[in-house]
């Protein structure tokens, strides 16, 4: 039997896996990373960590599973993504990196709408200019830190520079590439417009790849290190979302998943780059050669529910919350809440407004303010949704990942909130299997990723919405909508005061 393995480099932790050519896991390992937050909306790490505790999920699934290293093909990559690694002419970083959730570069966002041109910045990228892209890091480090700007010779994202660490190659896939407003989407290469617009050396982007391509292998210090052969073959992998749609089958028209990790994703597939939809959701090269997604994010969808759980309710489990949510009823007994506790981004790019929960009266208790709180992560990821078919979009089903998909009733939930079917896969590892299966598809175990999702992605079963949760979440997501207007002034003023 051959293997592979996939690495997802998360912002908490690297966890990676040991998978047979089957699509069985064998071994799984995770890594915790420290997190720096010196200042209020600074969020950065040190790449090295990334490498170290890399290495230690490796050298933790060798143990574990036992397997001669001769029989490991393969590996690839999944990562957080927008993350700016700066490199010296020698590939050392010149600072820690600026993560996607660090949200100091709001007077850079507007520059680069105002320089380059909103019109044409969404025509070219497909993406408004928003904190957490790489450009206005790149930026703010040039206007704050000219010194280290001026040595740095390239960047990359972050699991770009792993990959750098243990090949010795420097690149970045298209996947990862599209979240840096700097490529040209649709053309799939940097786009000199906006370089020049901006007065950006165009030597600073790195080389651009395939997701699926094959980048070398493994130096023979590092495989040694790790316990592998110098022989393992790396591949260049994408970005988290993108290897999350690989890993959930999002590989054609009409698929579409929704991720509940710290932050929430609603992906659906698109065949091309050609689509319109003015900014209103991301729009983003997939780790399938030739293919694209649209997405909506929901920045603080399981960080929320882990917020109001760790101030609130810190003495029970997610398990045991769960289980008295059960006996809330479908709306919380008229209490909303919005999930904005570090800004929003789809469909409001905002990062100064602020969560509420609105509706409180002296009847609730803690657990209507849980079921609140999940009710109104799901309702922001159903903005995305309700986006998409407006543009025209059929959704009939959506695969359900993350920590949203480990509770019964909050897949419930999903389902007569979307008003569709949630499927629940048999063995959803999400980002990581989708980079174990690109190492697989590179490795020849597979033709395309479509035969490989065919074996390696399983469905465990399907809930259905329920009619009658579905007709009163509809009244109450209108009135969900209505609560980012009439809050975002008092958001403001009320973020004057810290």
């Amino acid at each position: 039997m051959n293997y592979v393995i996939g690495i997802d480099l998360g912002t908490s932790a690297v966890k990676a896996l040991l998978v047979d050519q089957k699509g069985r896991v064998v071994a799984e390992a995770s890594e915790a990373m420290p997190l720096y937050h010196d200042r209020p909306g600074y969020s950065e790490q040190d790449p090295d960590d990334w490498v170290r505790q890399t290495k230690k999920a490796i050298q933790s699934l060798i143990h574990q599973s036992k397997v001669a290293s001769k029989a490991i093909k393969g590996l690839s990559f999944s990562g957080q993504m927008h993350g700016l690694v700066l490199l010296d002419k020698d590939m050392k970083p010149l600072r820690r990196a600026i993560l996607w959730n660090d949200t100091r570069t709001t007077r850079e966002c507007r520059d680069i709408e105002k320089q380059v041109g909103l019109e044409v910045l969404l025509a070219i990228t497909k993406n408004r200019a928003l904190e957490g892209f790489t450009l206005p890091k790149l930026l703010w480090v040039k206007k704050h830190e000219s010194d280290t700007f001026q040595q740095a010779a390239t960047f990359l994202l972050p699991k770009d520079y792993v990959r750098y660490q243990l090949t010795g190659k420097i690149g970045m896939d298209l996947s990862d590439a599209a979240g840096t407003l700097l490529l040209d989407v649709t053309n799939r290469r940097w786009s000199a417009d906006i370089i020049e617009k901006l007065d950006i050396d165009q030597a600073l982007c790195p080389p651009i790849i395939e997701a699926e391509a094959c980048v070398g292998h493994l130096t023979q210090t590092v495989a040694n290190e790790m316990g592998l052969t110098e022989g393992t073959l790396v591949f260049a992998g994408g970005a988290d979302n993108a290897c999350g749609a690989v890993g959930s089958g999002i590989l054609t028209e009409g698929k579409t998943m929704c991720s509940i990790g710290t932050s929430g994703v609603v992906l659906s597939y698109e065949p091309s780059g050609d689509k319109d939809f003015s900014g209103k959701v991301h729009y983003f090269n997939h780790a399938k050669r030739g293919g694209f997604y649209t997405m909506g994010v929901t920045l603080a969808a399981g960080y929320s529910l882990d917020w109001f759980k760790k101030t609130f309710v810190k003495e029970v489990s997610f398990e045991a919350l769960f289980q008295h949510i059960k006996e809330v009823p479908v709306g919380s007994k008229g209490l909303l809440f919005t999930p904005y506790i570090v800004g929003e981004r789809t469909p409001h790019a905002d990062s100064s407004i602020r969560a509420s929960f609105v509706g409180v009266d002296a009847v609730h208790t803690k657990w209507d303010f849980a079921r609140a709180v999940i009710e109104g992560i799901t309702f922001s990821l159903n903005e995305s949704l309700h986006i998409l078919r407006e543009s025209g979009k059929t959704i009939d089903s959506v695969v359900a990942i993350g920590g949203g998909a480990k509770s019964e009733e909050w897949l419930q939930i999903q389902a007569d909130v979307f008003d569709t079917s949630i499927v629940k896969l048999k063995n959803e590892q999400g980002p990581g299997m989708g980079a174990a299966m690109l190492a697989a598809v590179g490795c020849g175990f597979y033709p395309s990723l479509e035969a490989c999702s065919e074996v390696f992605v399983e469905v465990e079963r399907q809930i259905s919405p329920i009619p009658e949760n579905v007709q009163a979440y509809k009244g109450l997501f209108k009135t969900y909508q209505m609560v980012y207007g009439q809050t975002q002034e008092l958001s403001k003023q009320l973020q004057a005061l810290k």
